[in-house]
């Protein structure tokens, strides 16, 4: 019991130890983790003049299901989802160009068309014809400018939150933005707290020395996300794609959070109404990222919706 209690105690002092001088690496402790618990392999792979890192998991003979994360997110947006996925799917959640570890060049273009022909890129390089698409937000956008841009290399579409169309109700993101005010951008590591408050509809509790790194990691980057966060909002506010939805073909799926700050619900409506045979799913006491506050609820749904197609 005493030799128990001794090696009890020295792994909470290494822990101790790894968070206060080595938070980095707690860090990336915890995020291989997650995702060896999705069963998903790092690899990288170069389309065009990009290099594309990407989390990979499940047989290579599935059906292939292609994951887009939201702004300021990365491929690990999907790792926690990622469980409920890979048993029946070929999952691949890349970084996208201007985010995580991939291209990082504040003199490039990233509108949502821009990116769309490098997703059609990226899959010409991963050999892959058709797939499942799904994005979250600013990924969702993408993903719907995907379909209307490249619609035969779909077999389905799932928009998780996503930008990309106007709803009746404005939402909090959309009052601030019209204001010259960007609620994503983050001042200092305390504020990471209030921007996680603003995603998430529940708390999402984060250790002081991991919201330094959040900080860090959004600083040195902040000039090339001010300018992606307002070409998104360009976009989807001066060029919102409702009336265009009637011509995507791909089967879809809406999923959203009744509770999201920064995309209205209301656009669940324009979203099914405007894309033929559009289905839907709100989840209650969920914000703008249910595949992470929600991840078994969501991923049921989700899987319900791939098996018809």
């Amino acid at each position: 019991m005493n030799i128990f209690i001794t090696i009890v105690g020295i792994i909470m002092v290494a822990f101790i130890a790894l968070y206060v001088l080595f938070p980095r690496s707690l860090f990336s402790f915890f995020r291989n983790a997650l995702r060896r618990r999705g069963k998903l392999t790092l690899k990288s792979i170069k389309a065009g003049d990009m290099v594309w890192p990407y989390l990979e998991g499940g047989s290579p003979d599935a059906e292939p299901l292609v994951l887009l994360h939201g702004f300021g997110g990365d491929k690990d947006n999907w790792a926690a989802y990622a469980p409920e996925i890979v048993g029946k799917y070929r999952l691949i959640a890349p970084d996208l160009p201007g985010f995580g570890e991939n291209t990082r060049d504040i003199d490039r273009d990233y509108d949502m068309a821009t990116q769309a022909s490098r997703v059609r890129d990226f899959l010409d390089a991963m050999g892959i014809e058709k797939c499942h698409i799904g994005g979250n937000s600013m990924g969702g956008f993408v993903s719907l400018r995907f379909a209307l841009d490249y619609p035969e290399r779909l077999i389905s579409m799932t928009l998780f939150n996503n930008a990309g169309v106007v709803g009746v109700n404005e939402s909090k993101l959309q009052k601030e933005a019209q204001d010259g005010k960007n609620p994503l951008e983050i001042h200092s590591p305390d504020d990471v707290k209030r921007m996680l408050a603003f995603v998430a509809h529940k708390p999402m509790k984060v250790p002081g020395q991991i919201r330094k790194i959040f900080y860090e990691d959004f600083a040195v980057h902040r000039a090339l996300l001010d300018k992606i966060f307002w070409t998104l909002v360009e976009d989807g506010t001066a060029k919102p794609l409702n009336d265009q939805l009637d011509q995507v073909k791909a089967p879809t799926l809406i999923i959203w959070g009744r509770h999201d700050q920064l995309i209205d619900v209301s656009c669940v409506d324009v979203l099914e109404k405007g894309i033929p045979n559009a289905e839907s799913i709100i989840f209650e006491d969920v914000g703008h990222i249910p595949m992470i506050e929600n991840p078994k609820g969501t991923a049921k749904r989700h899987l319900e919706f791939l098996a018809k197609h």
